[in-house]
């Protein structure tokens, strides 16, 4: 008689669980997608003939458009299961891949060649589109799954992981653009690499359908219309963090799309010497991240916010002092990468904290809307700059956009971040706690006494420091 395999009816706890780490390899496909394809938008763009005003509009569409599709995303979730969403939208975005690399062989052949730009435009917006209809429904979908209590350690690890892979990815390509740019087939390693974005953007769609998606009931008198939520924005905590955010990536976008064109253009710098400054980012970002993720849980978002934020407006100006790859791996993509680190996984675990369940979708649609017309605006007006600004002095166009960008970053977080508000109850961090967490957390037990007591002398015989400086930090 065969053996007959019974099916175990597993708990909802455990299909959490699986989830939860199913999530992590999914996120880990879908960054492969990233470091090949993404990420080198800005140099296929500058492959392709893209002046600075044209990389200001891509950057601009790029920003606001999807933002614009995540509202109709959060309301398809009101006729389809969130997994059925996702799964849909991430397949075609990964087909948008095949599309986006056909470019390369249509500038190859001057077929059209001055159309290319806007065409290229398109299509990778329509693609950012496709991911911004999936986008509402995974954060509500692991906004049910990842416990509350272990968010930031949650999403400590998984953006520790994805990065990773992203940073393995991004430097694989640099090498095959590396190696085909050599031989005068620069055009062929963009394909390549577009290629791969599709078949693993594929394979993570795959790892979708087995997600555990529990039932989610969406009631439409819930639904706060963006009329109400705009007028009323400056009344409520979450939506002053929202105006904060808004303003933020507007003052980024001013100079954000521009350090890879002053890199690869003003500086001439090869792939292999591009990647290496730029993947800086990634590693300091995942040393950062560990610490970053207790410290969310134990200290507050809010906090962490504060810290990320002053990390992001000081970067800018370190591109000033000097053009030496070494000084600007080491320097302005060391502040860059902690910065970005806590600032992305405070303000994601804000949205969650600050957001009900049943109207997080739609309220993560609106603040989505008004950071991408925030980032369009200072992109587009970032273009024109770039376009136009004469050189002042020692300084090229771009340096004064990094300074207008940075100028306008510090006075946004000193002048909107103070209006937002703690949602959970924190814990007061003294500094000497602030200092045993970070020495457990990258040396562990073994030398923890050791190195505290070192750095106890040391701290000694400087001036004291505030007993609850991260606390005080942002108030």
């Amino acid at each position: 008689m065969p053996h007959v395999k019974k099916e175990v009816k597993k708990s909802v706890s455990q299909l959490k669980k699986e989830t939860m780490s199913l999530s992590i390899k999914e996120g880990s496909l879908a960054s492969v997608a990233g470091g090949t394809g993404d990420s080198y938008m800005i140099p296929y763009a500058l492959a392709l003939n893209f002046n600075n005003f044209q990389i200001g509009l891509f950057k601009s569409l790029i920003s606001l458009v999807p933002s614009i599709f995540q509202y109709y995303g959060s309301k398809l979730m009101e006729k389809w299961r969130r997994k059925k969403i996702i799964v849909t939208f991430v397949t075609l975005q990964a087909l948008m891949w095949f599309v986006v690399m056909s470019f390369a062989y249509l500038f190859w052949k001057n077929i059209i060649p001055n159309f290319i730009p806007y065409f290229l435009m398109f299509s990778y917006t329509l693609l950012a589109v496709f991911g911004a209809f999936a986008g509402p429904a995974w954060f509500s979908l692991l906004g049910d799954i990842v416990p509350a209590k272990y968010r930031g350690r949650y999403f400590s690890k998984r953006n520790r992981i994805c990065e990773t892979i992203l940073l393995l990815a991004f430097l694989l390509g640099a090498f095959i653009l590396d190696y085909f740019k050599t031989r005068g087939l620069v055009l062929v390693g963009f394909a390549i690499l577009f290629a791969l974005a599709g078949i693993f953007r594929f394979m993570s769609a795959r790892m979708f359908t087995k997600h555990y998606d529990p039932r989610l009931k969406i009631d439409g008198k819930d639904e706060v219309s963006i009329k109400e939520f705009l007028i009323n924005i400056s009344k409520f905590n979450f939506g002053r963090f929202s105006m904060f955010v808004t303003i933020f990536y507007f003052s980024i976008g001013i100079g954000g799309s521009f350090f890879s064109v002053y890199m690869l253009k003003d500086l001439n710098f090869s792939y292999i010497v591009y990647m290496l400054v730029s993947l800086s980012v990634s590693v300091f970002s995942l040393l950062s991240l560990p610490l970053w993720g207790k410290l969310s849980d134990r200290i507050g978002n809010k906090n962490l916010l504060t810290i990320g934020s002053i990390f992001i407006s000081i970067m800018p100006f370190l591109w000033l002092f000097s053009k030496n790859p070494i000084y600007l791996a080491l320097v302005p993509q060391l502040i860059s990468g902690v910065g970005w680190s806590a600032f992305n996984l405070s303000s994601t675990n804000f949205v969650y904290d600050s957001t009900p369940k049943h109207k997080r979708a739609f309220l993560l649609s609106y603040y989505n809307i008004l950071l991408g017309f925030g980032a369009f605006i200072g992109s587009f007006i970032g273009g024109i700059l770039a376009q136009y600004l004469p050189k002042f002095g020692f300084f090229s166009n771009l340096l004064i956009l990094f300074m207008v960008s940075g100028i306008l970053r510090a006075l946004t977080t000193i002048i909107f971040l103070p209006k937002v508000k703690e949602v959970r109850k924190v814990h007061p961090m003294h500094f000497n706690e602030l200092r045993l967490m970070t020495i457990k957390t990258y040396f562990g037990h073994t030398h923890k006494l050791l190195i505290s007591k070192k750095l106890k002398q040391v701290e000694d015989g400087l001036m004291k420091f505030p007993q609850n400086l991260l606390y005080k930090i942002s108030r």
